[in-house]
């Protein structure tokens, strides 16, 4: 799944075009969103792609359930929600979701946002450890009706460790494992990286201007057990994104020794339609990974 964290619709659609052939899922955030609105999502569904509408709906209950009911008719496959709003807006979401055609979308619940550490949750208030107020949030999003989370590869382990199997889990800040894939076409005749010109230096906890505090390579990831990646920047910004997203889908192939590729961009097998999903309570199970691309 890759996160459109672009400027404008023309930028979104030429990325759409370019990856299309080998990822299935988008994700339509903040930035996208506030320029373009539904046409940004309508634009993904042209292409015959999946879109994980990325907004982080956090407000009272009645408006929130509102607003998943208009983003499960404009066609979006799933969708974010704070859990810190509580769990009456969880709630009011899930019952919407359920009441949408086709089963309605997957909900996700946010806990801390990857940019944060724990030196952030002192001056909200937040009397937790970062890990406690993870499990703490992502289990009031459980039992408020949602299918799962977006969780950082820190917590995801965790998560499934105290959950189970059943919920989805989405897991940000994926950055490619430095060398483990490269092209030919390097300084003096040997190799570089496809992920050059993605101003996000490769690997874990890397510098220039990267605002992830949590992050992880795609194996470490998976291993965790999240079930879909989200790979923004490194593919993104990278000079040639198709060749970008084709190198990390090889590392995740060698990282779990099975089909990691494909027209719809499943690691672990399957294509879109074997996506985890189908609606509020669908669960993922386990096993079923997929390369999400976003940030």
């Amino acid at each position: 799944m890759v996160a459109l964290d672009v400027p404008d619709l023309d930028s979104a659609r030429a990325l759409v075009r370019a990856l299309r052939p080998l990822l299935a899922w988008f994700k339509v955030g903040l930035e996208l969103y506030s320029v373009a609105g539904p046409a940004a999502v309508e634009m993904v569904k042209e292409h015959g792609g999946r879109v994980f509408v990325d907004l982080k709906l956090h407000d009272i209950p009645n408006t929130v359930g509102r607003a998943t009911a208009a983003l499960a008719r404009l066609g979006a496959d799933m969708i974010s929600l704070h859990a810190a709003g509580g769990r009456a807006m969880m709630a009011e979401a899930a019952a919407a979701a359920a009441g949408a055609a086709a089963g309605g979308p997957i909900l996700l619940g946010v806990t801390v946002l990857t940019s944060m550490g724990e030196g952030d949750l002192g001056p909200l208030g937040v009397a937790r450890s970062l890990v406690e107020q993870v499990v703490a949030l992502a289990r009031l999003a459980r039992e408020a009706g949602l299918d799962g989370w977006v969780a950082s590869p820190r917590e995801a382990a965790l998560l499934r460790s105290e959950m189970g199997p059943e919920p989805v889990i989405v897991t940000p800040g994926i950055r490619p494992l430095p060398g483990a894939v490269s092209t030919p076409g390097g300084p003096a005749g040997g190799t570089r990286s496809p992920f050059s010109g993605a101003g996000v230096a490769p690997g874990p906890g890397s510098p220039g201007g990267d605002d992830q505090v949590r992050v992880a390579t795609p194996a470490e990831a998976l291993a965790a057990g999240a079930d879909w990646l989200v790979v923004g920047r490194p593919i993104t910004r990278a000079s040639d994104p198709l060749r970008a997203a084709r190198a990390l889908v090889e590392e995740i192939r060698r990282a779990t020794g099975g089909d990691a590729g494909g027209s719809d961009g499943a690691a672990g097998g399957g294509g879109s339609d074997a996506a985890p999903g189908g609606g509020s309570g669908a669960g993922a199970g386990a096993g079923r990974e997929e390369v999400c691309a976003g940030d």
